[in-house]
């Protein structure tokens, strides 16, 4: 996504960073084949005793353990393929069936009305999960102006994420050519309860 402003993370909290951060890197495993700084980046991983902490330990693991062109080839199979990979990860096929339908027209209208345009040279329709993830990194950083309050971030997280995204995070775990990216399910799966969690805590508060 390009960006309309610089970053305002001056005033955001570590919790609201950590979880900018988190949706950026998602995002960045899941747009394209990681790059050997990723990799490295990600073997640097330490875990603790939460779901994320634990799949964050095995991921640095494979990380350290695999070639940066087997994890490569690994994402080219499994979201990308010859002629489609093993998953796809678009909002309009999880909740319709079929790519570029209902669901990515919607998004179009709400990213323009959050004044967030496309990124020049993407070539991938803007509801792929990493355009998405961008996109809440973004609201929480205030890529798109000051950062979007956390009432703003729920709506569309609900609207546009959570109907779909866990179910995907699902299938990566499982999928039969994922290995690396299995773990990198597991996180994702579970970064989206605790914010599925927090925003209905929000709005119940």
């Amino acid at each position: 996504m390009a960006a309309t402003a610089p970053d305002n993370t001056a005033s955001l909290t570590d919790e609201d960073r950590l979880r900018a951060d988190m949706y950026a890197l998602l995002g960045e495993l899941l747009r394209k084949e990681p790059s050997d700084e990723v990799i490295a980046t990600v073997a640097g991983f330490q875990g603790d005793g939460s779901e994320i902490g634990a799949a964050s330990s095995v991921l640095a693991t494979l990380a350290s353990k695999l070639s940066g062109n087997e994890i490569r080839d690994e994402y080219m199979r499994l979201l990308i393929g010859v002629g489609r990979g093993e998953i796809l990860p678009f909002a309009s096929y999880y909740l319709t069936g079929f790519l570029n339908d209902k669901p990515l027209a919607n998004l179009r209208n709400d990213m323009r009305d959050l004044g967030i345009e496309r990124a020049e040279g993407v070539k991938d329709p803007e509801d792929h999960i990493a355009s998405l993830f961008d996109i809440m990194s973004g609201m929480i950083r205030g890529t798109f102006g000051a950062p979007k309050s956390l009432a703003e971030q729920a709506q569309f997280f609900k609207k546009h994420i959570e109907p779909w995204a866990p179910l995907l995070m699902q299938d990566i775990e499982a999928a039969k050519s994922a290995v690396f990216y299995a773990p990198v399910g597991t996180i994702g799966r579970a970064f989206m309860n605790i914010e599925s969690a927090a925003f209905d805590m929000g709005e119940a508060g």
